[in-house]
């Protein structure tokens, strides 16, 4: 069974590419507007499978789409990319010594059926300084992460003090149970 992960970001490739698996890419043009009608711990799985229809008719029988959305979630609103400097400055400055949770949708398609699931994760980070906060942003990575963080970068490094979940889900894909889900085809 060929895969194709419906997404371009860098994260989810090294993960797959780590898991094994050799796989083709193909991204879906599509609004990913916050439905603000659903429930926040739904709309990752809602936006995964958007993305899922608007590739699905480009997948031929063999081949298995993988598509999926990582949002950060802090006193129940959304987080998600930060537009610039100052949102994301914000963001980590809200984020400072507090619990939030990360969830990521995955929608599995393969012969017209579909599979669609979520993970949360919940991260504590250690109170951060303004340094800590500038030394982050100056490298610029930020803006291509939910919640202003990736906690693979640096400030995850120096800023985690505890994750209760998945490592790998919030780098945006739960990749064990994104495992025992593949195998069910």
């Amino acid at each position: 069974m060929k895969i194709i992960l419906g997404s371009n970001s860098p994260r989810r490739v090294e993960l797959l590419t780590q898991m094994g698996f050799a796989f083709e890419q193909k991204v879906a043009d599509i609004d990913e507007k916050i439905d603000i009608t659903l429930p926040w711990d739904q709309l990752p799985e809602a936006i995964a499978q958007r993305k899922m229809l608007a590739l699905k008719n480009e997948i031929a029988k063999d081949e298995l789409l993988i598509c999926a959305d990582t949002l950060v979630f802090l006193d129940n609103r959304v987080l998600s990319k930060p537009r610039d400097r100052e949102e994301a400055r914000s963001m980590l400055e809200s984020l400072s010594g507090r619990d939030n949770t990360v969830i990521t949708g995955v929608c599995l398609y393969h012969r017209d059926q579909t599979i669609t699931f979520s993970e949360r994760t919940v991260i504590t980070f250690a109170t951060l300084t303004p340094e800590n906060i500038e030394q982050y942003l100056d490298t610029e990575v930020c803006y291509d992460r939910a919640g202003a963080y990736g906690i693979q970068d640096w400030i995850g490094l120096i800023g985690v003090r505890e994750i209760r979940g998945s490592y790998t889900n919030v780098m945006g894909l739960p990749t064990h149970r994104l495992y025992q889900e593949i195998r069910k085809f």
